[in-house]
């Protein structure tokens, strides 16, 4: 990736937000850049995998991607009609409906692994080998802790749209 054509004062790269904020919008953008070479959104990517890990409903899946319901809806229509996934009755409880990923899906998901994965060390390849593990802990900590949940609040910032 090119170097900045400036550097930002220090003013913003003291300020979290605002360094998590453009972080994640880059990260996502140079994500969905490259997922578009394989015909997967990183929201679909997102879901398929959380749809891996076990019988999640819609709501369920929506919850842990962070999905509003209506976007959940079109994403799931369109990952079926592209045949990587269904929804199937639930094992335990057939009035309710889980995502189920089709041979394809996980075809599609091992493909874009691989795409995120080499992005993810090309990122963290700025750091140092030493610090790469630690700061990947570290930043699961904040975010599945402290950061885990937004904040209820008025005017709640607009999330920059990833894909």
């Amino acid at each position: 990736m090119a170097a900045p054509a400036t550097t930002p004062p220090s003013v913003l790269t003291e300020d979290l937000a605002w360094l998590l904020g453009r972080a994640s919008h880059n990260l996502n953008t140079e994500i969905t850049a490259a997922l578009e070479g394989i015909g997967l959104q990183p929201r679909a990517h997102c879901v398929l995998k959380g749809a891996m890990d076990g019988d999640y409903t819609q709501i369920e899946l929506a919850r842990l991607a962070g999905l509003d319901k209506t976007t959940m809806v079109t994403l799931l229509d369109d990952l079926e009609s592209a045949g990587l996934a269904e929804r199937r009755p639930a094992p335990d409880d057939r009035r309710k409906r889980v995502i189920a990923v089709t041979a394809a899906g996980k075809k599609k998901v091992r493909e874009a692994d691989e795409v995120v994965a080499r992005i993810r060390d090309d990122v963290l390849g700025v750091l140092p080998a030493t610090e790469r593990e630690t700061f990947m802990r570290q930043l699961a900590r904040l975010t599945c802790d402290r950061l885990n949940e937004p904040t209820a609040c008025q005017a709640a910032p607009r999330r920059p749209r990833a894909g």
